[in-house]
This record gives structure tokens, sequence and C-alpha cells, in this order.
């Protein structure tokens, strides 16, 4: 290799590189220390980020598809206030969904605990006659109780050393108790500004994003980068329309199945469970432990059907319905679906468990395009010679 001007500024490149790596893996409690802070300062600008993605599909629904009419007399009037209308109808949509959520969950949830208190004695009683039986048919009597000695002297001063050891700590856990509350509060706050902002003026942000790759890096990579933009954020949009599609779907269900069944607070917690399963593939189990909680007050017994219920429903719902509405509208079979949800679930989490989808089929998307690309080319017929 020619160790000419460009060779040497590659070599150093790798040199450096090399030198950084090496630094960053003997270092990397500080590498992460410092990324952890690097995201606590921008968590308000990525949380306004996902925020206007989201929101983003309902805006262009109602853009591109409820005012198409509109669209197409292109009036200057219509094209000043499209995009504010649509969003204040977007933010009006999307806050009256949240908001019939809590008012249909939260009163009946304060009634259920009301319940709870009321028949405390009551549930009190059932147990200690239960008790007595379990008692009586192991053989314990009377003689075995009495040998039980309870120390409650000893109990008191563990109570008591307790109390004065969590007492010093109290005004420190309150305050930074309420220091996390109020950051919380402000970031959510502050994100959410900053979606719509983004919202308001994302073909002008885009624009000027492409311009500035096109200025510093060269143009291969950089049409290729935003060929990858345009897959990922149509596949994230059809991911996130058919997650709500399906959650609809699994809401209905239930409410059918539980009016079937006469199951009580039917309209609640069907709600509760097609909300809940805008999580993939196990968000409705979230909105079970909820309602068999609410059931179990009014009879035990059917508190064990409804949980039998939702175990059978997110059976179909999670290798037919969701595979299929879900797999569907983001072109990614529904195997993968499956995969795509264990292994982001398990390698991490909860966030693996949200984007593993929508990843995988980017991914999937581009590996088909490089093996269509790669068999088309080892297919190609070589040129004929022409002879002399």
């Amino acid at each position: 290799m020619d160790l000419n001007h460009s060779n040497m500024k590659k070599i150093i490149g790798m040199i450096a590189v090399s030198i950084v790596l090496f630094l960053g893996l003997q270092n990397i409690h500080l590498v992460l220390e410092g990324l952890g802070a690097f995201y606590s300062i921008l968590f308000p600008i990525i949380f306004g980020l996902c925020t206007a993605f989201i929101l983003n599909v309902l805006l262009k629904l109602f853009e591109d598809k409820i005012f198409a009419f509109l669209n197409k007399k292109n009036g200057k009037v219509w094209r000043a206030l499209r995009r504010p209308v649509c969003l204040v109808l977007t933010l009006v949509v999307v806050t009256g969904i949240v908001m019939f959520v809590m008012f249909l969950i939260i009163p009946e949830l304060k009634r259920t605990i009301e319940l709870l208190v009321s028949n405390m004695p009551q549930y009190a009683q059932n147990l200690e006659y239960w008790s007595m039986n379990m008692m009586e048919r192991f053989g314990l009597g009377n003689m075995q109780l009495s040998s039980i000695q309870i120390d409650w002297d000893k109990i008191t001063n563990m109570v008591t050393d307790f109390l004065k050891n969590w007492s010093g700590d109290f005004l420190n856990t309150t305050v930074g108790v309420t220091t996390s509350i109020f950051s919380g509060v402000f970031n959510f706050i502050m994100g959410f500004i900053f979606s719509i902002y983004v919202l308001l003026q994302k073909e002008t942000l885009a624009r000027q994003f492409q311009r500035l790759m096109r200025a510093f890096l060269p143009r291969r990579p950089v049409d290729r980068f935003v060929e990858i933009c345009h897959i990922s954020n149509r596949i994230f949009s059809n991911f996130v329309s058919g997650q709500f599609l399906e959650a609809v779907i699994i809401g209905l269900l239930c409410f059918i199945g539980m009016k079937l069944f006469r199951f009580p607070y039917a309209t609640m917690i069907s709600v509760l469970v097609g909300f809940t399963a805008l999580i993939p593939m196990f968000g409705a189990f979230i909105g079970t432990a909820i309602g068999a909680f609410l059931i179990l007050m009014v009879s035990p017994m059917k508190a064990l059907w409804f949980i039998v219920f939702i175990i059978v429903l997110q059976q179909l719902e999670g290798n037919i319905i969701y595979p299929r509405v879900v797999g569907t509208s983001i072109g990614l079979p529904g195997i993968w679906v499956l995969v795509a949800v264990l292994l982001g679930t398990s390698l991490f989490g909860v966030m693996g468990l949200l984007l593993g989808v929508p990843t995988c089929s980017v991914l999937y998307c581009l590996l088909r395009e490089a093996v269509h690309k790669r068999l088309d080319d080892d297919t190609e017929e070589p040129p004929v010679e022409e002879t002399a």
C-alpha cells in the first residue's frame, strides 16, 4: 500500500479509533456514567421525538384521509390552517381517549377498594372459619396451638428500632422523591411541548437535516441513510397503527366474551384490557390483573373463570390476531413477529418489547432487499462477445 496522503489519513484515523476504544473499555464504568448523564440531559428531547412520532400517525390520518377533500381544493386559507387544525384535533382525540379510560376505571377502582375496606370484618371471619376447618382436617387441636409462643416484647422492640432508623432518613427520602417527581413532570411537559413544535415544522426540520448531512458527508452514504429512514418511518408508522387496530380488536373480543359469560364490569375491564394491549403481546395481562381484582370483590369463582377466559383470549390474540394484524401491516411474517417479541424482551426488557417488532421488520426489509439484489446480480447472463 502506498503511503500517500489519503492512506496516511486512514491509518491515523484507525489508530485513533483503536486508542479511543481501548481507553473506553478500560474505563467502561466512566463511559456508562457519562452516557447515563447524557441520556438524562437529552431525555426531554428523546421523549418529545417519540411522542411526536406516535402523534404523527393520527395527524397524517386527519391531514391525508379525513380532510382529503379540502386538500384537493388547494385553498390558501386551508393550506395555512391545515397543520394547526389537524394537530389540535389530534391532541383532542388523544386527550379524550386517555380521560375516558381514566374516568371509566378510577371510580370503579375506588368503589371496589371502599367495598374491600367495608367488608374486611366479614373477610376476617371467613378466614378464621376457613383456618379452623383446615386445622380440624389436619388434626391440629388446641394443645398444638397453645404451644406456640409469641414474644410480643421482642416484636415491639424490633418495630421501634425500625421506626427510629427509618425516621432519620425520612427527610432525605422525602426530598429525593419530591425532586424526582418534579423532574419527571418537568421533563414530561417540556418533551410534550417539544413534540408539538416538531409536528408543526417536521418537513422543514427533515429538509434542514438532509442539507446538513449532504454538506459534510459523501453523497452515496447520505442517500442510503435517507432511504433507510424512509423505510423505518413507514414500518414504524404501520406498526403503531396496527398496534392500535389490534388493541381495538382485543378489547371488542373481551367485551363480547364477558357479556356472554355474564362477568361484571364488562365495559370497564374491556376498555382497560384493550388499552393495555397497546403493549405488544403481553400487555393484556396487565389489564387482567386489575380486572380480576375487581371481579374478585363480587365473586371469587367468577374471577377465576375470568382469568381462564383471558388466558384463552391471550393465546388467540398472540398466535392468530397479533401476527396477522401487526405482522401484515409491517410486512413481517407471523413467525418472525413472535421471534422479535421474545428476543427483544429477553435482551432489552420493556424497550425491547415495544421496539423489537418494528426494528426486526426494518432489518428484515433491508435483508430481503440485499438478498434480492445479490440473487439478481448472480443470475445476470454475461455479455456475449462478438466474434471478429
